[in-house]
């Protein structure tokens, strides 16, 4: 194999080139395995990304189209500033709760302890409690894979953090209700490689296959993924993946932040199910939805 420093080749084409090659030449004995597997899955779970992409769900789930679908796009100007969101200001407590990140088949997963963490205040009315969080993402050097955009705008990836209300005797009891579920949206834009999010980055280099999974052995704060400045719009929508429940108060923060094209290829370099056999994972995003006249409430 040529050595690629002699190549000159953007970072992240380096990266890829040089992983992918290990990711790919999977045993073909693993790889139909691994495709038998998604085959029963998807008998359960008959959605994706692809021939069943998010303009078909609706026919599955009904809800799609309904009147708080998200995301949504956020026109700036027409979002209310709301002196009651900075008047009980937006608290977030997590603390070293992370156990252990997995390949969903759809994107990373970072399963939580949410036994001790707290999400209050701003547009919520009691307590949540942090479940996991995931991301959604574009392909290589585009700008786009953001859920939500602002004003027409997009980013290359936006991380979500899932929370559920302790009003409820746990997630699966509140996935379903108006206001079970609360999710912070955290825009990532390409720049410097982000610290905080590092730990987690570096171990999704560790799980190309749908099922995979590796533990979170040193201890991390999930908070250190969020933009120094919590500036957020918030509004009532649904989760942004089947079954789509029209359960989530929305707060997606308004500064993004920075992340090296190394971290989004870590993520690219993930690998899934296509209609055309095992590739790398990216375009894992769903579409604006119709605001159906609600209203963005903004600090």
């Amino acid at each position: 194999m040529p050595r690629l420093s002699k190549q000159r080749l953007p970072l992240e084409v380096a990266i890829m080139s040089r992983v992918s090659t290990v990711l790919l030449s999977v045993h073909r004995g693993l790889k139909l395995q691994a495709r038998s597997l998604h085959a029963s899955a998807s008998r359960l779970q008959n959605w994706d990304y692809f021939a069943r992409g998010p303009s078909y769900w609706h026919e599955q789930f009904p809800v799609a189209k309904g009147q708080r679908q998200s995301p949504i796009d956020i026109v700036t100007a027409n979002a209310k500033v709301d002196k009651a969101l900075t008047d009980n200001p937006l608290k977030i407590h997590y603390g070293n709760c992370c156990l252990g990140v997995s390949n969903t088949g759809h994107s990373f997963q970072v399963a939580i302890d949410g036994t001790e963490t707290e999400l209050n205040g701003g547009p919520l009315d009691g307590t949540y409690k942090l479940a996991q969080f995931h991301a959604h993402w574009g392909p290589y050097r585009k700008e786009f894979g953001s859920e939500h955009t602002v004003d027409g705008s997009t980013y290359p990836a936006e991380l979500h953090l899932v929370h559920w209300n302790t009003k409820y005797n746990d997630i699966s009891e509140a996935v379903d209700k108006p206001d079970g579920l609360a999710v912070i949206g955290v825009f990532f834009k390409r720049g410097r490689e982000h610290a905080g999010f590092k730990p987690i980055s570096d171990l999704i280099a560790k799980i190309p296959h749908k099922g995979d999974n590796v533990e979170v052995c040193c201890n991390y704060d999930p908070s250190w993924i969020l933009p120094a400045r919590r500036d957020y719009w918030t509004y009532l929508g649904s989760l942004t993946t089947p079954p789509l429940h029209e359960s989530v108060t929305w707060i997606v923060m308004k500064n993004p932040v920075e992340v090296s094209a190394e971290q989004l290829a870590y993520m690219r370099m993930m690998l899934w199910e296509t209609p055309d056999g095992e590739d790398q994972m990216f375009n894992n995003y769903r579409p604006p939805q119709p605001l159906q006249g609600r209203v963005v409430r903004s600090t």
